[in-house]
């Protein structure tokens, strides 16, 4: 294999990963415009295999999208609703509770709350709905508002990003799910999302959250308009970000899905494409403890092929996830415990069930 990598033109880089030295924003490069990509592979997988060993990780876990209305309305969102709109939806949080009550049999341990940013619902409504949720369900685990939320409740609190998070945590947040990144070149941002908080904006919260001790996720949207220097600034300036908080936990790199959106005439990602983005990360992400093949996003088949490809985590149950469905996403709205065991042990991995901070709850 090492002479498959030289072959490819990489045995520099084969040499850095081998010796645990940092790539270079020009080897990551290098990376996503090889043609080569089980050399690619081959190099995330050296990476994965020293972080995480044969583990692949899982989640029993339960999504809640509590509106669609959205003052944003991005040009690459299919969930997002201006509140005129006959898809308009918003749950009261009696119905958000509800939604955890009808799950109280199964053995969920991380509710995953986001939605748009909606221009009517009160500070209290978000509050109450952590606490609510809690109430239903004391001992879960609550990962909820993207980075793009979180600077918009403070906003509407009048407060600074610190003090709400403070009063969020209170309520019951556990830890902070990586939406909202989208792509951090501002040129991206201009043309798709010119309302939506900036790169910086979207860092500055999250290095906030580490000072307070939550977690966060890590996300990049790719596969519409982004070039490939542009996706290399966006993981740059993340690994920045986590040489200096270290609160990361995961990297998810998110496959734009153009059904039902404002590009929608683009194509969908190719496999290969959703794989490279898995196994560049892996190789420049040196300080990520994870990274995420979100079988939501590309399939559970292509989700299990990238578990050679750098990834080590799956994601999880997920249960009724409706943002990347209304763009066309065409994978289950859920899959079973089993389905995912089967789906790691068919990769040659040892499926590890974690919760949301990657502590064991059964390593099978």
């Amino acid at each position: 294999m090492d002479k498959m990598v030289e072959a490819a033109g990489l045995g520099d880089i084969l040499e850095k990963i081998r010796a645990g030295e940092r790539l270079s924003t020009d080897d990551g490069l290098r990376l996503y415009k090889s043609p080569d990509l089980l050399a690619v592979g081959y190099l995330a997988d050296i990476v994965r295999e020293r972080l995480n060993g044969d583990k692949a990780y899982f989640i029993y876990n339960q999504h809640i999208n509590y509106s669609n209305i959205c003052t944003n309305l991005c040009k690459f969102c299919a969930f997002g609703k201006d509140k005129e709109s006959e898809q308009a939806y918003e749950m009261t949080v009696e119905e958000v509770k509800n939604k955890v009550r009808e799950r109280l049999d199964e053995p969920i341990t991380e509710v995953h709350v986001v939605g748009g940013i909606h221009p009517d619902l009160p500070y209290s409504y978000y509050l109450e709905m952590l606490a609510g949720i809690k109430e239903v369900r004391p001992e879960i685990h609550i990962q909820a508002f993207t980075c793009v939320e979180i600077a918009h409740l403070a906003e509407i609190s009048g407060q600074s990003v610190e003090a709400t998070l403070k009063d969020l945590i209170a309520a019951g947040l556990g830890s902070i799910p990586g939406g909202g990144a989208e792509v951090f070149s501002p040129r991206i941002r201009e043309l798709t999302c010119e309302k939506k908080l900036s790169g910086e904006g979207w860092i500055e919260v999250a290095k906030t959250a580490h000072r307070l001790g939550l977690n966060t996720n890590a996300t990049m949207l790719y596969g519409h308009i982004e070039t490939l220097e542009e996706r290399i600034e966006h993981l740059d300036m993340l690994r920045r970000a986590q040489d200096e908080t270290g609160g990361f936990l995961t990297y998810i790199p998110l496959a734009f899905h153009p059904k039902n959106t404002g590009l929608a005439d683009l194509s969908r990602t190719t496999g290969i494409e959703d794989l490279k983005n898995i196994a560049v990360a892996r190789c420049f992400l040196d300080n990520f403890p994870h990274i995420k093949a979100y079988w939501v996003m590309i399939g559970p088949k292509l989700a299990q092929v990238a578990l050679s490809f750098g990834a080590d985590d799956v994601d999880g149950t997920v249960k009724e996830e409706i943002i990347t469905h209304m763009a066309g996403g065409d994978s289950e709205q859920a899959l079973s415990r089993d389905q995912l065991l089967r789906m790691i042990r068919e990769a040659g991995r040892q499926p590890i069930e974690r919760d949301t901070l990657y502590n064991t709850i059964k390593a099978y």
